[in-house]
């Protein structure tokens, strides 16, 4: 099992993800909360955009056009980090105190 560093921007918050479990399980434990419904990759409610690193999903087709893969879109719901991750997550909130990167 490997372990990568996943910041949320524009809040600059920062938490640890396992490779094995989703960057939005890995938000809710750190304590943020990012927009859902399904949690399954079908409703897009959690879209948000990749801006450094690499994923790979839990479902074969999330529900993503080829045309938004290539602009960064992921969803974050079924996506699992392959490295250390960098994603803009504007509806994202804070439940709790979190590591802010400068």
């Amino acid at each position: 099992m490997s372990v990568f560093r996943v910041r949320i921007e524009p809040h600059g918050w920062s938490f640890d993800a396992p490779d094995h479990q989703t960057l939005m399980k890995s938000a809710r434990q750190a304590g943020i909360e990012m927009p859902r419904s399904c949690q399954n990759g079908t409703c897009r409610t959690c879209v948000c955009t990749l801006l450094s690193g690499q994923v790979r999903y839990r479902i074969e087709w999330p529900g993503l056009s080829p045309e938004e893969k290539a602009a960064g879109c992921i969803l974050p719901c079924v996506a699992l980090p392959t490295s250390a991750v960098v994603m803009v997550v504007p509806g994202a909130t804070q439940a709790c105190s979190v590591t802010t990167e400068p």
